[in-house]
């Protein structure tokens, strides 16, 4: 909440000077409805509030609460829904002094692969990608980025430093985590992206991830190809995630999704996961986003295997 009151201040100071000050409120809600072989249930996975606030042309500022279940073992709110801090930044707008698109960012504030990915892949409402599923990179943590938007739409640049607890912890010691995407668009369907996170458990103890995206974007079908090496103290692991969205037609798509993961430790047992879905995307005006999905979230070779069936809702305005 510290953060939220630095950015809320910086918000007030500034608006003194603001052009056309203004103030935007919108909301993301994510459902469902879930059964397998021996449960089922209702549920509100996800349910953020954005507040975006534009100062001037070079300043805006981002506050978003996210709801969510409390899943910890031995806590007294085991299964409440709690209220937390999921963003809460300052961003300076760099399209003046460098290229459009370009910023800075100070704050608690989205890391910088899953913000990338998900502007290819937007079905978190049926589950996180890979990597933040798996617990290998998050989606938001405490510091400040900034990224250069290259000429000509070919792609930009981003790099950060980070507490590396992700947005629910607090620090707990001084190492810090360095990150950078590089991501290209040297064809009109074809994008291409790299990312490193250099992190320390605490002095030399390692927690290094690398991951490479290959990513056709077209109107009729997305599909991409995620790489993961992933480095805990001294334990390797690996992985990829492929995925695709076939469109059958301007309101019906189709997810199909493979995620495998395996480390030195379960070299014999590999962790596969199978998601196959049908979605239907409502056609609402520019701003507005709904989708129903029908799915199967199939997880298997480390422990019990797991399948799901689902029907979940997701609402964006």
């Amino acid at each position: 909440m510290r953060v939220s009151l630095i950015v809320t201040s910086l918000f007030l100071a500034l608006s003194v000077v603001a052009e056309e000050p203004s103030v935007k409120v919108g909301a993301q809600i994510f459902a469902d409805y879930t059964r397998s072989e021996d449960a089922s249930a209702f549920n509100v996975t996800r349910a953020y509030i954005n507040i975006n606030g534009t100062l001037n042309r070079f300043l805006t500022a981002r506050v978003t609460p996210d709801i969510a279940r409390e899943t910890a073992e031995g806590s007294s709110l085991n299964g409440s829904l709690q209220f937390r801090l999921k963003f809460a930044y300052a961003q300076l707008n760099l399209d003046q002094w460098l290229t459009k698109g370009s910023w800075a960012r100070g704050g608690l504030i989205p890391l910088l692969w899953v913000e990338h990915e998900e502007t290819f892949y937007r079905y978190r409402f049926q589950g996180p990608v890979m990597v933040d599923r798996e617990g290998y990179i998050g989606t938001a943590d405490y510091g400040v980025a900034a990224r250069y938007a290259l000429p000509n739409d070919l792609g930009d640049v981003a790099g950060g430093v980070f507490n590396g607890e992700g947005f629910a912890h607090a620090e707990a010691n001084d190492q810090k985590a360095a990150m950078l995407r590089v991501a290209v668009h040297p064809l009109k369907s074809l994008h291409v992206a790299g990312f490193y996170d250099h992190d320390n458990y605490a002095a030399g103890e390692r927690r290094n991830r690398a991951i490479g995206q290959v990513v056709f974007d077209h109107p009729r079908v997305t599909a991409a190809v995620d790489l993961l090496s992933a480095r805990d103290r001294a334990v390797k692991a690996r992985g990829y995630s492929v995925w695709a969205t076939p469109k059958i037609s301007r309101s019906w798509e189709v997810l199909l999704r493979r995620d495998m993961v395996e480390s030195d430790t379960t070299r014999d047992e590999r962790k596969t996961r199978d998601i196959e879905g049908v979605a239907y995307w409502l056609q609402l005006q520019s701003g507005v986003a709904a989708a129903v999905m029908l799915d199967r979230d199939d997880t298997r070779g480390i422990g019990p295997r797991v399948t799901n069936y689902g029907l979940k809702v997701m609402v964006s305005f």
